[in-house]
């Protein structure tokens, strides 16, 4: 029922089908997203639901982030089981490769108060931020979705960029962490023990994406990355490009470090849950650590861009998914943080072990010590960005 490794992540800023030159241009490129034209208001820009008379609706996502029969490809389990259910033909479609890349499809659509031909689109928090910041989505009718507002844990409610839970539903989470290969490697339990023991020096790689890599630094210096200065974010930076010089770090990547991972290759990194829970189905060596001075959470988020037609029909898949016992059936294929409370239990049914896994079911101790990245304005954005692909070489 497990996915493969994928190869594109959900998270970096420098993965998916960009390479570092074109993001550059598409970081220049974005330098002016926050401009008046590109702003939108809910009053300037009023969407139509037509759910009531067209049972559709069309669902971007990204690749491999939907159950899929183990016998038939072409079947989605649970998508299927919610078009028999609710008349609702879904039009599924895994076009989100990379954030920023989605970002270039859609932003002169949103931008002009156009329709982008999605009335659910998969983003990570920073960008669903950023899409928000420019009115871009839709505000969701909290009563058509009673099993978000009754089942969303606890740690992923009140984000900083959707306080009152208007506007962003997670799909699946998970945490940015430590890993390493205990065939060739001691235990690790700190983000400074990566950044500077000796036996580690040149076999270690950090994350390409910045909130996490940068979120990590900043608890292991004792700062909130929720909430944290200018100051604080340079401290942190430098500390990481002490490692850098000193080649500590070998590389920065984005999930593929993990095929390096696990043939030795590198022996400790920062890296994603998900990814390290499917390499420890293969090699129990591979091992996922929860930082002493905290972790990383993230989500990618249900979204109803501006001019989606079906936010009904969007509202009643979003409910679906929050029911736990097919929140459960989903999380057995994709392995990242199920958001919904129950579906525990309802694992238990499935899989037990998968059930008793920390890394898909985190326990109230490991949610106490993660943390979700500050949302940041056009500004810091652009700031912070700049300052970390210069130390990480992009």
């Amino acid at each position: 029922m497990r996915s493969p490794l994928r190869p594109l992540t959900r998270r970096g800023l420098l993965t998916g089908t960009l390479g570092s030159a074109a993001l550059l241009a598409t970081a220049g490129a974005l330098t002016g997203c926050g401009t008046k034209g590109a702003q939108q208001t809910e009053a300037g820009c009023k969407s139509d639901d037509l759910s009531a008379t067209e049972k559709k609706l069309a669902f971007a996502n990204w690749p491999q982030y939907m159950d899929v029969d183990e016998k038939e490809a072409s079947k989605r389990p649970t998508l299927d089981a919610f078009i028999a259910k609710s008349g609702i033909q879904v039009t599924y479609t895994e076009d989100v490769n990379d954030n920023n890349e989605f970002f270039g499809k859609v932003q002169n659509q949103l931008a002009g108060c156009q329709t982008t031909g999605r009335d659910i689109m998969v983003l990570t928090d920073w960008m669903a931020a950023r899409m928000i910041r420019l009115g871009w989505i839709q505000k969701l009718d909290k009563a058509k979705i009673p099993n978000v507002e009754a089942n969303l844990l606890p740690s992923l409610r009140s984000r900083s960029f959707d306080p009152d839970g208007q506007l962003a539903v997670p799909w699946q989470s998970g945490l940015a962490g430590l890993a390493y290969n205990a065939k060739v490697a001691k235990e690790i339990r700190t983000v400074d023990e990566l950044l500077t023991r000796p036996d580690l020096k040149g076999k270690v790689t950090a994350l390409s994406e910045m909130r996490d890599t940068m979120g990590l630094l900043l608890q292991s210096n004792g700062h909130d990355p929720a909430k944290f200065t200018a100051a604080q974010f340079d401290d942190a930076l430098n500390k990481l490009k002490k490692a850098v010089d000193s080649k500590q770090i070998r590389k920065f990547t984005g999930n593929d470090y993990a095929p390096d991972l696990a043939k030795g290759d590198i022996a400790a990194c920062i890296g994603w849950s998900g990814d390290v829970v499917q390499l420890g189905f293969e090699d129990e060596k591979i091992k996922f650590v929860v930082p002493d001075s905290g972790v990383m959470l993230w989500s990618d988020n249900m979204l109803v861009p501006n001019k989606a037609t079906h936010k009904a029909n969007a509202e009643e898949l979003m409910n679906y998914y929050y029911d736990p016992a097919v929140a459960a059936k989903l999380a057995a294929y994709v392995n990242y943080i199920c958001p919904v409370k129950g579906a525990q239990a309802e694992m238990e049914k499935i899989d037990p072990d998968l059930a008793a896994n920390p890394l898909i079911f985190p326990d109230e101790a490991m949610l106490s010590k993660s943390k979700v990245f500050m949302a940041l304005d056009e500004k810091q954005e652009k700031e912070y960005e700049a300052k970390f692909q210069q130390v990480i070489g992009a």
